[in-house]
């Protein structure tokens, strides 16, 4: 078995895989500061775009297990702002599962890149949960609630707030201590552009006019909404995944729940993918895409395999994954 072959030699990012309890890879490629050849490591602290729905997830089903919310809760029950058009009957299960039909801030069946949401309203405006706001409470909604799976940042937006409101405290603050602490993911947290501590990598995204690299601080929201925007590593990952399927974060009843199909489609269950695996199983991944970003971790239940994959340089982590699969099947 040799996995670095399959691995590009201008990838950066970090590349880790556990079979049946043993790391079988792990190793750390590129820089995290291109021009002050600053390597990456196994510790860096990567971004992770949409990879935070996960952590979000898990701390709405932690609340729902503490009698603080129900799946059937309504937003406008919860959430003491004008909605305007939306529905105010959406539920948190909806909200979960993408299929509120809340209107979506950046949809990714009509815009392309995320760094075009930023031509009329400054991304460095975006420091909490609130400042997403004015991106859609003045759109209508996207079709009625319950009418069908269409993946949705702006529910996830919501749920950030909804922690918020019931917490009375920032949602990544409610994360950090009813998550990460829990599972010493000590190197995890939500961090500003322009305040990021040690060991955090920089994005690149490549200028094909220039022939240069430059840094996503102007492509992406300052600071993560719940939405996304997590910065973690590789190793607090694998603690997550640990810890999470062990039931030491919510049970294992309502880990379940988070990673059996919630949609008719089976591609989904609450904040986390889902792909068909043997028999009638899935295997469970969660993953994110921005401006010089990508990620992807999955965890094969029926094989106790883990593959976590994470690029500052955006290059194509889900190819990788393809080809360390078939690797493995040899």
């Amino acid at each position: 078995m040799n996995i670095e072959k399959i691995i590009d030699s201008d990838f950066n990012g970090v590349v880790f895989v556990k079979n049946a309890g043993h790391i079988i890879f792990e190793k750390a490629f590129g820089y995290a500061d291109l021009y002050n050849s600053i390597p990456n490591e196994l510790e860096t602290k990567f971004a992770t775009a949409s990879g935070g729905k996960a952590f979000v997830a898990t701390g709405i089903l932690k609340l729902i297990e503490e009698g603080r919310l129900s799946f059937d809760d309504c937003i406008g029950d919860i959430l003491d702002m004008d909605l305007q058009s939306i529905d105010p009957q959406i539920t948190i299960h909806q909200l979960l599962n993408h299929t509120s039909g809340i209107p979506d801030y950046f949809d990714e069946t009509v815009m392309e890149e995320y760094d075009e949401l930023w031509k009329d309203y400054p991304n460095y405006k975006i420091r909490t949960s609130s400042d997403i706001i004015p991106l859609f409470i003045n759109k209508p909604m996207m079709y009625l609630k319950g009418e069908k799976f269409q993946y949705n940042n702006t529910g996830y937006v919501v749920l950030g707030l909804i922690i918020e409101k019931i917490l009375g405290c920032p949602f990544d603050i409610y994360l950090e201590e009813a998550v990460f602490k829990s599972c010493n993911m000590l190197n995890t947290g939500y961090y500003e552009l322009d305040r990021l501590p040690a060991k955090c990598a920089n994005s690149y995204i490549y200028d094909k006019e220039r022939k240069e690299f430059y840094t996503n601080i102007y492509s992406v929201d300052v600071k993560g909404t719940g939405a996304g925007g997590v910065f973690t590593t590789a190793l607090d990952i694998e603690a997550f995944w640990k810890n999470l399927l062990n039931g030491k974060i919510i049970s294992k009843k309502m880990v379940s729940k988070m990673i059996e199909p919630q949609v008719k489609e089976q591609c989904y269950g609450y904040g986390i993918w889902l792909k068909k695996g043997e028999g009638n199983t899935f295997i469970p991944y969660f993953q994110g895409s921005d401006s010089g970003v990508s990620f992807y971790t999955s965890f094969d239940i029926q094989n106790n395999m883990c593959i976590i994959l994470m690029s500052n340089f955006a290059d194509n982590v889900w190819k990788i994954n393809r080809e360390i699969i078939k690797e493995l099947d040899k």
